[in-house]
């Protein structure tokens, strides 16, 4: 006689999706069930009054999809979906450990801003090399001109094309729309046309192409002659003129100062001969003669501090 048993029913939040495969991830998150609100709201209580991971895990689980959702708005950058819905879990959990169930709002809208900053945050580090966007107005103009631009369709007759492609008309409304400079839409729509060049050549003994910026770019600043060289010019800068100047009588170093180390209010040099010459109550030649007198001095320990 065969027995059969029954299996209990299996808990949809033990579903742990798989790591290795998008499409099997995808499926298993979409047999998650959504939560009631009541259902949300309890769980969202837990976490917050006694920080409950149990609860924190539903919460998040139950919004994966709202993630995926999302993830499909960037797949124009031509980044895995994969990395963008990664980015995406992150902001959903950052989301759920901050979300007040009591602020009268639903996590799934609460939690959108928190994915879409993640997201946006690892475009803007890797859709490039070198960043198109740092501040929050290039950020703005630098998601919103690429969906802008197809509803603005650039006249090819038009004879006043801006410098990125687009028309003069479509610049100016563009800007409009985003409530920018019309110089700042040339400049990102130039930087996104722009691509990243290979540093150096490809390994193909056959390559033809111009030479890689290696072949021609090299950076000498770390060498060792230039350093101590760069050092020396620091010091004499510096300490090497404070050094010439304790060699002077007080006089001399008046005259030095005043003539090549002060800078006057409307920024032009410091006092002149004539100047000096009536402070010292001497004529303008004699202070010139002063003045070479202690430049001569001055080089003179600075060479022998350099030789030693």
């Amino acid at each position: 006689m065969t027995v059969t048993t029954a299996l209990a029913p299996r808990d949809p939040f033990s579903v742990v999706p798989s790591l290795g495969n998008l499409d099997a991830y995808i499926r298993s998150i979409q047999a998650i069930p959504m939560l009631e609100p009541q259902e949300e709201q309890a769980l969202a209580r837990r976490l917050r009054d006694h920080q409950d991971l149990q609860a924190a895990s539903r919460l998040v689980l139950s919004h994966l999809r709202l993630v995926v959702s999302i993830s499909r708005q960037y797949m124009g950058y031509g980044l895995p979906q994969g990395d963008l819905i990664q980015e995406g879990n992150v902001g959903l959990m950052k989301a759920v450990k901050r979300f007040d169930p009591d602020q009268g709002v639903r996590l799934v809208s609460y939690a959108m801003h928190w994915i879409k900053a993640e997201i946006h945050e690892y475009i803007l580090k890797n859709w490039r090399m070198v960043k198109v966007a740092t501040t929050k107005a290039q950020r703005k103009l630098f998601f919103n001109l690429r969906s802008l631009k197809h509803q603005f369709k650039g006249d090819a007759d038009d004879a006043h094309v801006g410098r990125a492609g687009l028309s003069a008309a479509d610049i100016q409304r563009v800007a409009t729309e985003l409530d920018v400079r019309p110089e700042d839409v040339i400049e990102m729509e130039t930087r996104m046309a722009g691509g990243d060049v290979a540093l150096e050549a490809p390994a193909d003994d056959d390559h033809e192409g111009p030479a890689a910026p290696m072949a021609y770019l090299s950076d000498d600043l770390h060498e060792p002659t230039r350093v101590i060289e760069s050092h020396r010019r620091d010091w004499l800068a510096s300490d090497g003129i404070a050094h010439a100047l304790d060699q002077l009588d007080e006089r001399s170093r008046r005259i030095v100062e005043e003539r090549w180390l002060k800078v006057n209010d409307n920024g032009s040099g410091g006092m002149t001969l004539h100047d000096l010459a009536a402070v010292y109550g001497v004529s303008a030649e004699r202070i010139r003669q002063i003045e070479v007198a202690a430049m001569k001095k001055m080089r003179k320990a600075l060479s022998e501090v350099a030789e030693a």
